[in-house]
């Protein structure tokens, strides 16, 4: 796992993971478009609740819905903000930003035009996919290896999520449990309780 490391070393490390905005079409909703004010907000209140300022460093891939939220807010603050995405960056936006909603890539273009750092993809960094490899889920250990790079006890972990399984591999329920198992420190936003 090639890791992301400088000489800067941050006060703290928030790793991020959270569902992407619903399709219209979701059958069970999860985290529909009108949940996103109070989602934005209880990210701000969460990262409020730790301290975050400009000394620290976020990780997330930068996906419509909960990964914009949290780099927004991150922004906000004067955080750094780090995507590290599992596919190049064209291949992301299709896939992961504009997938339900086209009105997120104005988003994520204002997000990336704030970025103090590069737009890191998995193939470029990782080399090509093993076959049987989900992309998903090698970005998420790629970001949590890299948030742990940092020391262990730096790290806080930020999901929105609804406590459920995921669409596929890869998701947030995967990330929460590796994080859960190796350093428990998680902040849970309930998309269910917004």
């Amino acid at each position: 796992m090639v890791l992301m490391q400088s000489d800067n070393q941050p006060r703290q490390v928030f790793l991020f993971s959270g569902h992407m905005i619903d399709a219209p079409s979701r059958p069970t909703p999860r985290f529909p478009a009108a949940k996103v004010p109070i989602a934005a907000q209880n990210i701000a209140e969460a990262l409020d609740q730790l301290g975050a300022g400009t000394e620290d460093l976020a990780l997330t891939q930068g996906a419509c819905g909960g990964d914009l939220l949290f780099t927004e807010v991150c922004q906000q603050r004067g955080v750094t903000v780090q995507w590290l995405q599992p596919f190049d960056e064209p291949a992301f936006i299709q896939k992961s930003v504009v997938c339900h909603d086209e009105a997120w890539r104005a988003r994520y273009l204002a997000a990336k035009a704030k970025l103090t750092t590069e737009i890191r993809s998995a193939p470029q960094v990782l080399g090509p996919l093993p076959a049987g490899v989900d992309p998903y889920e090698r970005c998420n250990l790629w970001l949590f290896e890299t948030a742990l790079s940092y020391g262990p006890s730096k790290v806080h972990f930020i999901c929105l999520w609804n406590g459920g399984g995921g669409d596929g591999p890869g998701g947030t329920a995967h990330m929460y449990q590796e994080v859960k198992r190796r350093t428990g420190q998680v902040t849970w936003i309930d998309t269910r309780t917004l």
